[in-house]
């Protein structure tokens, strides 16, 4: 089984790939990244970006599911609009590909990867880099936030859904 997980966005949508073994009950890194549009840019082109990329993502890959993380609104009207439009361009571009799509929320994400719902985001990278051994690259301006959130979404339906993994 392949998941593929969402951080969705306007600026950057981050995505990581998933393989998932049932026999031997863990998972592997397939792929990771991020879709990445200007703020110049007109919003209905960003959202027809990120809606093609998704798609071609799907095509590649070919997953088997779609982990995105749910909209959490806490302040920002602004943010929280331009997230959820994200949002459902990444859910059409999916099942126009016939791939299912699954929501969890932070919270959910935070407590299947680091067994505490209240993690933060340093603890949450940290053990994302240790279950997929794998480290951040090198640079400055890299969105690796926005990869380590798709692929906790990812990790998350692992072990909600598929897998039997003590955290």
């Amino acid at each position: 089984m392949i998941i593929l997980g969402i951080d969705p966005g306007t600026a950057t949508t981050g995505f990581g790939l998933l393989k998932i073994n049932k026999k031997k009950n863990n998972f592997e890194l397939l792929d990771f990244g991020w879709i990445k549009t200007s703020k110049d840019t007109e919003k209905g082109k960003r959202l027809s970006i990120i809606y093609r990329e998704i798609q071609v993502l799907c095509k590649e890959h070919q997953p088997d599911i779609l982990s995105i993380e749910r909209l959490f609104f806490a302040t920002n009207v602004k943010t929280a609009m331009a997230v959820s439009e994200s949002t459902g361009v990444i859910r059409l571009a999916a099942t126009r590909k016939k791939v299912p799509v699954v929501e969890y929320t932070p919270m959910q994400v935070k407590k299947e990867v680091t067994g505490s719902g209240r993690a933060d985001k340093k603890e949450m990278k940290k053990e994302v880099r240790k279950l997929l051994k794998f480290r951040s690259p090198n640079r400055k301006k890299t969105h690796f936030d926005d990869v380590c959130d798709a692929l906790a979404v990812a990790i998350c339906h692992a072990r909600k859904s598929v897998l039997n993994l003590d955290k």
